[in-house]
């Protein structure tokens, strides 16, 4: 019996849109990986013996400490909160966003540096507007991402 854990994908559902979560069911399925999501509210799954949902209360971070408890060194994050994807990158796991950006050691404290340089912005009456709409360029992006994770991670 091999005792190795098995490296797994976790996704911060409240906020990752529609088709990247389809992008990534088709990929649990393909590849047998294991998918847990963590939601304040309920989401239907397709079946799969390898999906499972975790419905956390609803609150300030409830979702992304459930993940950040549950993940291990070497796992997956989806996700696009930069604070999130710290805290996993801390605990030894990589983090990519559903725009296909993926975050590492070398970058995430600039981003995170960034992040609360905007956040001081917008607390002082600046108007930023919201991200851009998903692309399909950003699609392509998360795609390749997460099949070079695949890849390097399924023996």
């Amino acid at each position: 019996m091999n005792d190795k854990k098995q490296t797994q994908i976790w996704i911060d559902a409240d906020a990752c849109p529609v088709v990247i979560k389809d992008i990534l069911f088709k990929a649990a399925d393909r590849t047998q990986t294991q998918i847990t999501l963590v939601a304040n509210h309920a989401l239907h799954l397709p079946p799969s013996r390898y999906l499972s949902f975790i419905q956390v209360s609803a609150g300030f971070d409830v979702a992304d400490n459930e993940i950040v408890k549950r993940l291990n060194a070497g796992d997956l994050v989806i996700t696009a909160d930069i604070p999130l994807a710290d805290e996993a990158i801390t605990k030894g796991g990589l983090a990519l966003s559903p725009r296909g950006e993926l975050f590492s050691a070398g970058n995430i404290k600039s981003k995170l540096s960034m992040r609360d340089f905007m956040d001081v912005i917008r607390s002082s009456g600046v108007q930023t507007g919201g991200p851009a709409p998903l692309s399909q360029a950003d699609r392509q992006a998360f795609a390749n991402h997460l099949d070079r994770w695949l890849n390097q991670n399924k023996s």
